[in-house]
């Protein structure tokens, strides 16, 4: 396992994260024996960050992974979130301060640490005032009690915007970013990664393999939304098999490698699943997998996506033509879109 710095931070993290939301949820997921296993194949194979949430099982997930790092705290990353709730009280969901607040405590207190590494907004609720919102980062991060903040599903313009007005006044800013992001879901492609490389914000891929869609061609559904298995990902999915079988290596292994080499963010990091060790350990081996500029090009075709407007306009010959007077072959160093 290498490591990378997120975002424009300091903080060192493995080139794999561990996902932990199937961690001790008693309808679908796995119990903390199995989920502790599975923790210790990742931290064997080099592997430092754990992700994790507030809502996750109702905190269980939150109280097996404070276990886990009880050991050496700080060996590991620790990421966790806030802002989503599956009570009936609207005040114990969304981005206010109140919310944040009483969350924090409420992790610190299952993963039994004193700190936590990286604090995620899980999802933008498009009502809390932004500048509340960042102020109460902030004032975590002044407390000791978050090292560095980051957001999750929020929309490239809103992140933009926080991390200009973090910047302003002196605020923390995010570091990274968490996206779904996977070879049959590529629209981030649009915004959200160009955003990111430009204020050089760490990339997080949630369902990297699609809720499984990938492995299969008709993967479970997505515990957080269902994700629908397609024409097209399923034409996306014998792709990735047939490269697996032309490489004597797992489907899952194929898209994440596929995912990693992508290039559209030089810093994609894949939120790793797993509901066992020999699971764990198949997606661990595609960091051991370099897919050949031919094996790309055909997995690049038939996942892409439209980048719509005002890009396509953009990038088009006639507005190229119109914005460099002509003179488009003769301009050097400019974007390539």
């Amino acid at each position: 396992m290498r490591y990378t710095l997120l975002g424009r931070s300091g903080l060192r993290v493995s080139e794999l994260c561990l996902g932990t939301m199937n961690f001790g949820n008693t309808d679908w997921g796995i119990a903390q024996e199995p989920s502790r296993a599975i923790m210790e194949a990742y931290a064997k194979a080099g592997g430092n960050f754990l992700d994790t949430a507030h809502i996750y099982a109702d905190g269980e997930s939150e109280r097996i992974v404070g276990e886990f790092i009880a050991a050496d705290r700080d060996h590991f990353v620790l990421a966790t979130k806030y802002a989503l709730s599956n009570g009936r009280d609207i005040l114990r969901s969304g981005n206010s301060r109140r919310t944040m607040i009483r969350c924090v405590e409420e992790s610190l207190k299952r993963l039994g640490t004193d700190y936590i590494d990286l604090f995620y907004v899980h999802a933008w609720d498009f009502t809390t005032p932004l500048d509340e919102m960042m102020r109460g980062f902030e004032d975590l991060v002044s407390s000791g009690k978050v090292a560095y903040v980051a957001a999750s599903d929020m929309p490239a313009w809103e992140i933009s915007r926080a991390n200009m007005m973090a910047d302003l006044r002196g605020w923390a800013p995010f570091i990274g970013i968490q996206v779904e992001y996977s070879l049959a879901k590529r629209t981030p492609e649009r915004d959200l990664l160009p955003m990111a490389a430009e204020l050089d914000l760490g990339v997080l891929a949630w369902a990297p393999l699609a809720g499984g869609a990938l492995v299969s061609g008709s993967g479970p559904r997505d515990r957080m939304r269902a994700i629908r298995t397609d024409a097209k990902t399923i034409e996306i999915a014998g792709l990735v098999a047939t490269v697996a079988a032309e490489k004597g290596v797992s489907a899952g292994q194929i898209a994440l490698a596929a995912l990693r080499q992508l290039g559209r963010h030089p810093k994609v990091i894949p939120i790793i699943g797993a509901s066992s060790v020999e699971q764990m350990r198949d997606n661990l081996a595609c960091i051991d997998i370099r897919l050949d500029e031919a094996q790309m090009e055909r997995l690049e075709a038939a996942s892409r996506v439209d980048l719509g407007f005002p890009h396509e306009f953009i990038a088009s010959e006639y507005a190229r033509r119109l914005l460099t007077s002509g003179n488009d072959d003769r301009l050097e160093n400019h974007r390539a879109q």
